[in-house]
């Protein structure tokens, strides 16, 4: 069974239709990319089976569970984060603050120390700027904050929306390390990714989106070689 299931997922947006009955899964353990251009819906399909919008049809299941009409605070506790894109980080807040916030499901403060360790340990930056104020930290040094408030939800599946955006080639490099981490240390990952090459390099498998349907899927290695795949999102 598949840790993520979505079967003939359809979102509206009024009259307009932005996802046309997509199926896909993301299985325990994988890296799943979601590729496509500027508008293709992928950033639309996070936020419906995180729970920030709602599906007109089809279904959304996790482990099992059907989480389709489900508010997104009960999602994220059954162990689904979410990374949006463009950070969100709370800007007033220092970058311990917002960590904490990430950890709000949690009861156990013993758990809670432990996961603010390892998220230290994942970033050193953000030991180093703890009392800060988010906003005054670099755009790669905001990623990193959402990545690891999100991982203070110990969560066994996380939704990254457009990790690199607006990154320099440094910290794109940097923030796919970390995700490459993330994964080896168990915890699947469902990635939207606008710098496919990026996306393909660290994927197991991958779904091409056009206009809320998607085109292509199998192994990442296989797309990477795809002929329309390179012409259209490899620049080759």
């Amino acid at each position: 069974m598949a840790m993520l299931e979505i079967k003939d997922l359809q979102v509206h947006y009024g009259m307009i239709q932005a996802i046309k009955g997509i199926d896909f899964e993301v299985k325990k353990g994988e890296v799943v990319a979601l590729i496509g251009a500027n508008g293709a819906g992928k950033t639309t399909i996070l936020h419906t089976v995180s729970g920030l919008l709602q599906a007109s049809g089809g279904s959304v299941s996790f482990e099992g569970k059907d989480i389709t009409k489900m508010p997104g605070h009960k999602i994220v506790a059954l162990g689904m984060a979410h990374v949006p894109e463009g950070r969100r980080v709370f800007a007033q807040l220092s970058v311990y603050e917002n960590l904490l916030m990430g950890a709000y499901t949690r009861k156990d403060k013993q758990e809670i120390r432990e996961s603010l360790d390892m998220v230290y340990s994942r970033f050193p930056r953000l030991e180093e700027r703890k009392t800060q104020p988010a906003g005054t930290l670099s755009g790669g040094e905001q990623q990193m904050l959402a990545m690891g408030r999100a991982l203070m939800s110990h969560p066994s599946i996380i939704l990254m929306d457009e990790p690199s955006m607006g990154l320099s080639p440094i910290f794109v490099n940097e923030i796919f390390d970390i995700i490459k981490e993330v994964s080896a240390a168990g915890t699947t990952v469902l990635l939207v990714e606008q710098n496919a090459k990026k996306a393909l390099d660290i994927a197991d498998r991958a779904y091409v989106l056009e206009t809320g349907k998607i085109v292509l899927s199998g192994k990442a290695d296989e797309l990477k070689n795809d002929d329309a795949v390179k012409k259209a999102y490899l620049g080759e």
